[in-house]
């Protein structure tokens, strides 16, 4: 049966233990926003064995236009297929992604294969905290990986530009959740974007409150208690997440659709992205 979703380690080393006829790919998304190179170094000293690394910026993200774009823009899909065919992943994949942030950044490689119709990818609940405390060893990461071809499918997810963004303001049925820490969101603490504050009318929803004790997601009815509270009878897939760059709100995708709800859409262009342009309404300070 394939995850798509969550795995604990334990499931994760009886596989590597006794692995079946499916193939699994481990991907390692540890990325760092002040060192970039910090990922892939931590990837060649330890990892789980097997695993391959994705890098945020050059693998899982596109190229930057200035005042245009966001910091990870999304790539085309046909640049993100030939990325999974040269990390090994093809149709019939298992795939397991992991970092060291709570599933903040394996996150986004787990809502990017759904967006080319991939569904069968977890995220390793805890990651490689989880991992090593639960007495697994680490090895050295793989360099050279066998390539092969990935097909892409029609998309899971769905995404919304700047407009519907903007659109949402005066459609009350449309809530925008914010997955920024909440200092961020209220324009207190910002050290990543030139500009404070949030997109005027989002409700503040950190994607560290879906993690409970061990950097593990919270249960299932936690995560349903907290986000119906955050959308307030409103119809989830209705609603729109963004981040600062279209990362972290992914692990709120992750959380509500683990929980059994339908998923929101992502804004991918995020925070990064709505101050390129000055016309578009900002907001600091708590929510009304």
């Amino acid at each position: 049966m394939a995850h798509e979703t969550l795995i604990d380690p334990e499931t994760l080393a009886a596989h590597l233990a006794s692995p079946g006829s499916q193939r699994w790919v481990l991907v390692d998304c540890r990325f760092a926003l002040g060192d970039p190179e910090a990922g892939p170094r931590a990837h060649a000293e330890g990892t789980i064995a097997g695993a391959r690394h994705a890098h945020l910026d050059r693998d899982l993200s596109g190229p930057i236009v200035p005042g245009e774009t966001g910091r990870h823009p999304l790539p085309t899909r046909e640049a993100f297929v030939q990325t999974l065919g040269r990390l090994g992943i093809d149709a019939d994949t298992q795939v397991v992604a992991f970092d060291d942030k709570g599933g903040a950044f394996a996150s986004r490689l787990w809502w990017m294969l759904r967006w080319v119709g991939h569904a069968a990818v977890a995220v390793l609940d805890g990651g490689l905290p989880a991992w090593t405390a639960a007495g697994h060893a680490l090895v050295p990461g793989e360099t050279n990986v066998p390539a092969t071809r990935f097909e892409a499918r029609p998309s899971l997810v769905a995404t919304a530009d700047a407009s519907e963004v903007l659109a949402a303001a005066t459609d009350a049925g449309v809530v925008v959740l914010d997955a920024r820490a909440a200092n961020r969101y209220r324009g207190e603490d910002e050290h990543t974007d030139p500009i404070a504050g949030h997109i005027a009318g989002a409700r503040s929803a950190p994607f560290a409150g879906n993690l409970g004790e061990g950097g593990r997601m919270r249960s299932k009815d936690e995560l349903t208690q907290r986000f119906r509270g955050l959308l307030a009878g409103a119809e989830p897939e209705r609603a729109i997440a963004y981040c600062g760059s279209g990362v972290t709100a992914c692990h709120d995708l992750l959380a509500m659709h683990h929980a059994g709800l339908p998923m929101p859409r992502l804004y991918p262009g995020s925070w990064s992205e709505w101050i390129t342009d000055e016309s578009r309404p900002r907001a600091t300070g708590a929510e009304p």
